[in-house]
């Protein structure tokens, strides 16, 4: 990448991947990647794109909790996860979490293990507490709110 026209030209359509949608570094560096740009020219789009406010984990964190709970229906181990798979920092996961109420978050487990219990067309007790213990545990619930509403669904 040595002309700078196409430089400007990969900083604007960086710049555009990120005001679309909020994006961690490791999307940003990807896309770079696949779009040819070398190693220099990287940091320099990445260093642009923060100093500019395209690029902010603290807001990506946010933003993915926010939605993959209000969306998804994940639950907090599974957003967790997903972030430190991006390669967010800690203290940013933890500010993404602040987004999910302890009342939305319970109110949205009920919904979610309700809906799924009544979905859930097994005759076989034990298969049917398996499907649906394992569809929430994918989903990133906690074990023991899981069992322990599998039980208050069972009585």
């Amino acid at each position: 990448m040595s002309n700078l026209s196409s430089l400007a030209e990969v900083q604007k359509k960086l710049e555009y991947y990120c005001v679309y949608q909020d994006r961690c570094h490791q999307e940003v560096k990807q896309k770079l990647f696949e779009l040819g740009v070398n190693s220099n020219d990287m940091d320099m789009i990445v260093v642009h794109l923060i100093e500019h406010d395209f690029l902010n984990e603290e807001r990506f964190a946010r933003s993915f909790a926010r939605g993959k709970h209000r969306i998804k229906f994940w639950g907090l181990k599974r957003i967790k996860n997903e972030l430190t798979a991006r390669n967010i920092s800690l203290a940013n996961i933890k500010l993404g979490l602040t987004e999910i109420s302890n009342e939305e978050y319970q109110a949205t487990f009920e919904m979610i293990s309700e809906r799924t219990w009544n979905s859930t067309l097994e005759r076989n007790a034990l298969k049917k507490r398996k499907k649906f213990c394992d569809y929430l545990l994918r989903k990133g619930w906690e074990s023991e709110m899981v069992y322990e509403k599998v039980k208050e669904l069972e009585d």
